[in-house]
């Protein structure tokens, strides 16, 4: 029922930018999620929490993105971003969008939803 999908990875030089979009069905992200959260894994590393939107609108970024990554939102569209720019060999990896303390429409309960992730390359 829900589903995220992401899109917008690619292959971009250092200093380049990408924006990366988060497209929900089955949920509302303004009604339904608590915050939406893009994380990203780099080769060999552990999955990390890259930037966070709650669902009053505050954002937070870990420290390493801050001044170069922005995570937005669209209800219209029911879409997250992630606007990356002056990017770094160090930003590359796997970046998915996750939906935190998601409650579906009709049911009880916090979930969260994970997509299958979009790869970003940054090359030297």
């Amino acid at each position: 029922q829900v589903q995220l999908a992401e899109s917008g990875g690619g292959l971009v030089q250092a200093g380049g930018s990408l924006r990366l979009s988060c497209t929900a069905s089955g949920i509302i992200f303004s009604i339904n999620a608590n915050a939406m959260a893009w994380y990203r894994q780099a080769p060999g590393k552990q999955r990390e929490l890259a930037a966070t939107i709650t669902r009053g609108g505050s954002t937070n970024y870990v420290d390493s993105v801050k001044g170069r990554f922005t995570i937005s939102r669209d209800t219209a569209k029911n879409t997250v971003y992630l606007q990356m720019n002056s990017l770094k060999p160090e930003d590359t990896g796997v970046y998915y969008c996750k939906g935190e303390g998601v409650t579906p429409l009709g049911r009880q309960g916090f979930y969260d939803y994970w997509g299958q992730g979009t790869q970003v390359t940054v090359s030297s």
